[in-house]
């Protein structure tokens, strides 16, 4: 069993974790000299800011929805995905890092101990309560299927 922990809207949300007071606001982060939108909260993509839009082609929606824009911090990026990873190695005995803001987990054999539920569950509360990031986790037997169990419970909170 195979289990992909993703971290939700990871550079805004890496962003938001230490500025609880933007906690419900649309908010963007922007690529090297500021030129592009490269990462959005849930809140930035129910406003409409597309993934990639030059930024001041979105001039008008950024104030009219208060969106908060964040120059990118590869380096905070990094740290919090440090911290992240560190936290699903102690979870798993198996870990293959995807991507900065992902990671497989080779869980066989815990459904034995607890239900792959309780599993998930426990990976999405041990992230929020030491990192302060949301996380979605797909289940499933196989690498991708683990990956397309993630993306479908992506798209039901979008």
């Amino acid at each position: 069993m195979f289990a992909l922990v993703d971290v939700n809207s990871f550079y805004a949300s890496c962003e938001t974790v230490f500025r609880p007071d933007l906690y419900g606001r649309p908010v963007v982060v922007l690529s090297n000299n500021d030129g592009c939108v490269i990462a959005r909260s849930r809140e930035a993509k129910v406003v409409g800011i597309p993934m990639g839009a030059p930024y001041f082609k979105i001039q008008q929606v950024i104030h009219q929805h208060r969106v908060v824009a964040f120059s990118s911090n590869y380096a905070l990026y990094s740290d919090m995905s440090a911290r992240v990873m560190t936290i699903l190695e102690q979870l798993a005995p198996g870990i293959e890092i995807y991507s900065i803001d992902e990671a497989f987990l080779n869980i066989t054999g815990v459904q034995h101990c607890i239900t792959l539920e309780e599993f998930g569950q426990g990976v999405r509360d041990k992230i929020r309560k030491l990192t302060g990031l949301n996380v979605g986790v797909g289940i499933a037997p196989s690498k991708t299927l683990a990956l397309y169990g993630d993306q479908e419970f992506l798209s039901q909170l979008r």
